[in-house]
């Protein structure tokens, strides 16, 4: 079980880094960021992360805001696994 909490914890910290780093990138590429492959790497790798935080918002959330409800999202999830972790290695060591 422990296995299992770290590597999700992993793909959580994965895809938090890749929208902070896509985050970053929207602002310091202005409007040449479609062209940078940077930004398109980014783009793929939290594509995923963006459309089902779009699937389980309500709709009256702009789609500008997707992005940051999205690392909200993770990051509440990054949370709870590291919790789960704890919990789980205080278990083992107790």
């Amino acid at each position: 079980m422990l296995t299992v909490v770290v590597i999700l914890k992993a793909l959580a910290e994965i895809a938090g880094l890749a929208l902070l780093g896509q985050g970053v990138l929207y602002v310091f590429a202005g409007a040449g960021r479609e062209q940078n492959v940077f930004y398109q790497v980014l783009k793929t790798i939290t594509a995923p992360i963006l459309r089902a935080t779009r699937f389980i918002t309500p709709r009256f959330v702009a789609d500008a805001h997707i992005g940051v409800a999205a690392f909200f999202l993770v990051a509440g999830l990054w949370l709870g696994l590291t919790l789960l972790k704890v919990r789980l290695v205080m278990e083992a060591a107790a």
